[in-house]
């Protein structure tokens, strides 16, 4: 791992489920800035390797999980997007953490900000990247501009279960969704997808599938309760959500700011703005204290 290491470790729920749990740590000094790390779909949560330069430059302390279904998370079919506040507030809760912020990539976005709408006493900024609007938004072509292969994804999702578990069962990669600045990123520094997309498959499809099922059902929150400071990046050229979905919750989230990335796609834009996010949220955290 790059500049620092990660512990992981297990979380129970009341319920009896758990949840892993990754760690980078504060060092021992207790008073740098956390932010909670929401994987994509389908991945791990191991928090993302090539930002840890920068989060070490600016002392802050990654801490992720694997959300249920995923890696060595229990299976929680059903789940909502909303049920990420109380996973994360269980994790805080056990690891000693009382303030945080909360970072989401693709199907992170969603998650991260459910924390920042139902956490309010607990989130201090959210940072969403390439990131899903909310499936039914009032005003936004949800499918628009999506690969032929996504939209069919999550066209079988909005038909339930069965119809999801059977497209899963022959659904192929497609490189199409990725631009060449998704692809040249890949091959570079975030060729770290890689290491989290694997084990998230290793085991079938089931978190995919409980995810994709999430994003097209009520997500459990409004984006516009978030009151903490919102920052949404997105590429232009995105291929896997459209930029489309960034500006509509930028207009709905009345906190948000909404920092377009004309030339990137979906991966590549984690390359150009990732490091800047990082110095936001420290901004963030500077000002809350």
């Amino acid at each position: 791992m790059a500049e620092c290491d990660v512990v992981e470790s297990d979380v129970e729920l009341a319920d009896g489920s758990g949840l892993h749990v990754y760690d980078t740590g504060d060092g021992g000094s207790g008073d740098g800035l956390v932010v909670f790390w929401h994987h994509g779909t389908p991945n791990i949560g191991a928090p993302p390797e090539p930002l840890f330069p920068a989060a070490a430059r600016l002392g802050i302390r990654w801490v992720s999980y694997d959300r249920p279904g995923y890696g060595g998370s229990g299976s929680r079919p059903g789940r909502d997007v909303a049920s990420a506040a109380a996973d994360v507030r269980a994790v805080a809760d056990a690891l000693g953490i009382g303030r945080f912020a909360v970072m989401g990539h693709s199907g992170g976005t969603p998650h991260a900000l459910a924390c920042g709408a139902l956490l309010p006493e607990r989130v201090i900024g959210v940072v969403g990247v390439a990131g899903l609007a909310p499936y039914g938004a009032e005003g936004l072509d949800w499918f628009g501009g999506m690969t032929e292969s996504g939209v069919a994804a999550l066209r079988a999702a909005a038909e339930g279960r069965a119809s999801k578990e059977a497209y899963e069962a022959t659904a192929a990669y497609d490189p199409e969704m990725f631009t060449p600045a998704d692809h040249e990123a890949l091959a570079g520094e975030w060729s770290w997808f890689g290491d989290v997309v694997g084990p998230a498959m290793a085991s079938g499809p089931g978190g995919l599938i409980d995810d994709d099922l999430a994003y097209v059902a009520p997500w459990g929150f409004d984006p516009a309760r978030i009151a903490a400071p919102v920052l949404l990046l997105h590429g232009g050229e995105d291929r896997v959500v459209p930029d489309s979905h960034a500006r509509w919750l930028a207009g709905r989230c009345p906190t948000a700011e909404l920092r377009p990335s004309p030339a990137d796609g979906h991966v590549s834009v984690l390359r150009s703005g990732g490091p800047e996010a990082l110095e936001w949220l420290a901004e963030v955290a500077g000002t809350a204290r």
